[in-house]
């Protein structure tokens, strides 16, 4: 057994990643990454406002690090509170004050004239305002945004390794029971030669007395006859896909796709196998190698 049987270079579709971040003046992040299964390279963003020019640089680094994969990425980000300061709303002041000498004119002696602190009393009038964003100041904030996003892409990729591994063992382990379950296939057509002999002896028998067919079609029924119950074409296949999904995990990453077509190869001689056979030992073994396929399917499913 190679190496690369033992220890697969796997990477699976499935992970998490979490990181947070902080500045010295209380803005904080949070980076959520997440990924499943998906045919290719699926990914979409949930990014705060002012945050929209950061999706290219993002997948740049998406691109860079995963093959396959449906990745959402979701941003929290809690800005500090910008410095504040007071100021008059000059023409919302000019209004009042023109409307109150209108007053004044039309009821003279009536009305007392407002009073400024009066006027600055009415809602409005005095607004508080934050201090314009700084453009540098931003810029930082999206360098550390990015900084910690490797962070992030890093850990998820790392998380998409582990699983990578553990299924790398359960598929090593399901191509070597495919093999064995082949073996016993391959020894139980060996036992049953004289049975398969007597089986096609009695057809010949019952086709030749109920067929008026000339003796070259005759000839051509009995070898296709043959063919319907021999499984070695089968059997040889098998065994070269097996060794075909040893060779891809010495591939390493991004086998995926190559493991789910062998994957369809593989069930379409095992279904073979089946509608041949016609002994119950060998339907039992070609009805648990495809229970087996079936399996290993699933697994290569989360194999980037």
């Amino acid at each position: 057994m190679t190496d690369a049987r033992k220890n697969p270079d796997l990477i699976s579709m499935t992970g998490f990643a979490r990181v947070e971040g902080r500045t010295p003046d209380g803005t904080a992040w949070v980076w959520d990454l997440r990924s499943v299964n998906g045919k290719s390279l699926d990914v979409r963003f949930r990014l705060p406002q002012g945050c929209e020019s950061l999706e290219k640089p993002l997948r740049d680094r998406i691109g860079s690090n995963l093959i396959r994969g449906s990745v959402n990425i979701g941003l929290a980000l809690t800005r500090a509170a910008r410095a504040t300061g007071l100021g008059i709303n000059a023409a919302w002041l000019e209004t009042l004050v023109a409307a109150a000498a209108e007053t004044l004119a039309r009821h003279p002696g009536t009305v007392a004239p407002p009073s400024f602190d009066g006027l600055l009393q009415v809602k409005g009038v005095v607004e508080t305002a934050e201090a314009p964003a700084d453009d540098s100041a931003e810029a930082a904030l999206h360098g550390l945004l990015l900084a910690d996003f490797d962070r992030a892409i890093a850990a998820l990729g790392s998380a998409r390794a582990e699983e990578g591994a553990r299924i790398a063992k359960v598929i090593v382990e399901q191509v070597d029971t495919i093999e064995r379950l082949v073996s016993q296939a391959e020894a139980a057509e060996a036992a049953r030669p004289e049975g398969r002999r007597e089986r096609l002896n009695r057809m010949v028998a019952e086709l030749l007395d109920t067929t008026t067919l000339p003796e070259d079609r005759i000839a051509q029924e009995l070898a296709l006859l043959a063919t319907r119950y021999d499984i070695r074409e089968e059997l040889d296949r098998l065994t070269s896909h097996i060794a075909a999904a040893r060779a891809l995990f010495a591939e390493g990453q991004g086998i995926g796709r190559k493991f789910d077509f062998l994957c369809q190869e593989f069930n379409r001689e095992a279904n073979t196998l089946c509608s041949k056979s016609s002994d119950a030992t060998l339907t039992g073994i070609g009805l648990e190698l495809k229970t087996v396929i079936d399996r290993l399917r699933e697994q290569i499913q989360n194999i980037e």
